[in-house]
């Protein structure tokens, strides 16, 4: 049983905070541990990842090599049939716009949309940027008009 008589203060002690810049005569007065001059020595510096001092860094001494496509990708937006089939009534036109409207996709789309296959049976227009293979042979043995989008 717990009384405060017997109750125990079993969390950690609290680190005693350093006190810095208190003249000389303590360990760390004066400069307050930060050395001499220069852009370290200063309130608020923050060293940058990679920087050598002035010298020229590493990772720009190394060869550039290869090619990325980052640079040049398109971000595409992926849509299932299942989704249009929750989210759009029977013979509604599927385009940007509207799926723009009911917040399916972000207001730019450079890459544009891609139709990935799915559960869908309601007759609906579908205007698209790609369609996927599975999605495509969907769309066909339903009867669903879907037109591809050029940019």
């Amino acid at each position: 049983m717990f009384n405060l008589s017997n109750l125990k203060n079993t969390s950690r002690p609290m680190k005693k905070v350093r006190r810095v810049g208190r003249g000389v005569g303590c360990k760390r007065g004066k400069t307050s541990g930060r050395g001499g001059k220069g852009d370290s020595a200063r309130q608020g510096y923050r060293k940058r990842f990679g920087y050598e001092g002035g010298q020229v860094p590493l990772y720009r001494k190394l060869p550039v090599r290869g090619f990325t496509r980052g640079t040049f990708d398109k971000p595409s937006m992926a849509i299932s049939l299942t989704t249009l089939e929750q989210y759009f009534k029977e013979g509604e036109t599927v385009n940007m716009e509207s799926l723009r409207e009911k917040k399916l996709i972000p207001r730019r789309l450079p890459g544009g949309i891609k139709i990935l296959s799915g559960t869908l049976n309601k007759k609906m227009k579908i205007e698209a940027h790609a369609y996927s293979a599975a999605a495509l042979k969907q769309l066909e043995e339903r009867k669903i008009s879907h037109t591809v989008i050029t940019q």
